[in-house]
């Protein structure tokens, strides 16, 4: 039996109490986590690339304020939390044992993460497979060649042909289907024969295709690699073909002069290594301008030499010019004001040049945060100029005027976030735009900058107008025909071209119709209407 002191003691001792866990902080952390997301999900203000990086940043902060909590604040034993630290850094350290970052799901920054030992994309394809064509296919030629990016004069319209609607009962002909190297590079046309560029492995090629069975007629190469995390490996730009040559860009800013028939180095040059530019962090985009006797290429990521020009028949440096950084967007060749001028959108600027020395004629400071811009500028009537792009840029439209002292000045007519186009180039018809808005194809009145109308969800994909249809090349691969219409949103057909992320422009060389991607490339014969569709 206990004796007396004993029994006193006891009733001296305090019982010891639980402490609880602070359940209500982690609770609060995850539901304010929740409720930002849900914020910036909901907001119509941010692009999807905005969102998508501020939903990765609130995952960035929440889990090392968990881990505060689990170390300091849970009143759990000492042993037990340093137990729970270890197994999350061996979770930590096992996923990235076994999965790895690879690129971007698509054009709003998603990361797609893969095991690792999923076979890397290289670019290398096996040997050409003989194809069978028929008698009736073999001689086939480009009727209107497509001679460049985006076509002749780089505003994604196609002239001189009518499309069939109707794609059930005049369904796409597919003359081949090839296997292609990495890159997003789109065709450029010229009669039997089309052009693009691709990477595999470390070689980065331009490569001559018949049009008429997608057989290699010649490729020339250049041992490089371009390599950028999401946006994917090697070349960007698009051949440009004039007087039987071929002018072809690659990511890292090797200019080639090549024979088109045969493939022929006719000259050369490291555009960016022999002027001291650095690349572009998503490496050269931008396709070859020919201006008379010139070839117009942009620099690179320097305030200075935005754009560089060489002699087109041995590539002799003519002129540097411009104090802004290069963008992703192409120069392109056009008259404002009446005056006949180079028109470059630039990382924080637009500008207009003087085709024979560089010479700034006037200069627009547009989104001066220098995010990414690609899409091309649309000129449309009364020297006017529209501008498109994402990462809350949104779109503008000019205004360039000549002055009673003959120089050139420009204006803003409109500005808003009606249009904000990250990789697709917009088109003009009849007084309207049509481009796709953050991944959803809208309508705006160029007059006003009032949206028409905003349906039919193609991602980062991009478009061209023929007649009154655009053809769409969606981001996941399919390509739709949306009638070009104020009134409304209509697909009026759909064709399952390609099965896996397309960035590339399409290329229509009159009813030809040449789409790839970083793993295949496809030529379709388009049927087309016996009667013109008025305006």
């Amino acid at each position: 039996m206990k004796t007396m002191k004993e029994m006193a003691n006891l009733e001296n001792v305090k019982p010891k109490v639980k402490r609880r866990m602070r359940w209500w902080i982690p609770i609060a952390i995850v539901a304010l986590a929740v409720a930002n997301v849900v914020r910036v999900r909901m907001s119509g203000d941010l692009d999807s690339m905005f969102k998508n990086m501020q939903t990765m940043l609130t995952m960035v902060v929440s889990i090392p304020l968990l881990l505060v909590w689990w170390l300091f604040l849970t009143r759990l034993r000492w042993r037990t939390r340093l137990a729970g630290l270890a197994l999350f850094i061996l979770g930590a350290v096992g996923l990235k044992q076994m999965a790895r970052f690879d690129g971007s799901v698509n054009g709003s920054g998603k990361p797609r993460i893969v095991w690792k030992w999923t076979p890397r994309k290289s670019g290398n394809v096996g040997d050409f497979k003989a194809v069978t064509v028929p008698k009736e296919q073999a001689g086939i030629e480009a009727a209107i060649d497509y001679p460049g990016y985006l076509g002749g004069d780089r505003s994604g319209v196609v002239l001189g042909i009518q499309l069939e609607r109707d794609w059930t009962s005049h369904p796409p002909q597919e003359l081949w289907r090839q296997p292609i190297g990495l890159g997003w590079s789109a065709f450029a046309v010229s009669g039997p024969f089309a052009f693009t560029q691709e990477q595999r492995g470390e070689n980065e090629l331009v490569v001559c295709y018949s049009l008429a069975s997608g057989r290699t007629i010649w490729s020339h190469t250049n041992v490089v690699r371009f390599s950028e995390p999401m946006g994917g490996d090697g070349p960007r730009a698009t051949p440009t073909i004039v007087d039987g040559r071929v002018y072809a860009l690659g990511a890292t800013g090797i200019l080639d002069c090549l024979e088109a028939a045969t493939g022929r180095l006719i000259w050369t040059h490291d555009t960016l290594k022999e002027n001291a530019l650095p690349n572009l962090y998503f490496g050269k985009c931008s396709s070859p301008l020919m201006v008379d006797d010139l070839v117009v290429v942009t620099g690179g990521m320097t305030n200075s030499s935005t754009l560089l020009a060489l002699g087109r028949q041995d590539g002799s440096p003519a002129w540097r010019a411009g104090k802004d950084e290069a963008s992703f967007s192409s120069p392109i060749l056009v008259t404002l004001g009446g005056r006949r001028q180079i028109l470059s959108v630039n990382a924080a600027s637009v500008t207009g040049h003087d085709p024979k020395d560089g010479h700034i004629l006037w200069e627009y400071a547009w989104a001066n945060n220098k995010w990414p811009k690609c899409a091309q500028p649309v000129v449309v009537e009364g020297d006017r100029v529209f501008l498109s792009a994402s990462f809350n840029a949104g779109c503008v439209l000019l205004q360039v005027k000549t002055g009673a002292d003959g120089n050139l000045s420009v204006a803003e007519v409109w500005k808003n976030r009606n249009m904000k186009s990250e990789f697709s180039n917009i088109v003009a018809r009849g007084g309207f735009l049509y481009g796709l808005d953050d991944g959803i194809l809208a309508c705006v009145e160029i007059a006003t900058g009032e949206r028409k109308w905003k349906d039919g969800r193609y991602g980062h994909g991009q478009l061209m107008l023929a007649d009154d249809l655009l053809l769409v090349q969606t981001e996941q691969g399919p390509v739709a025909l949306v009638e070009a219409s104020p009134t409304g949103y209509r697909e009026v057909a759909r064709l399952n071209a390609l099965g896996a992320k397309t960035w590339n422009t399409p290329a229509l060389a009159g009813e030809f119709l040449l789409l790839r991607n970083d793993q295949e490339a496809v030529c379709y014969k388009l049927a087309k209407r016996n009667s013109l569709v008025k305006d």
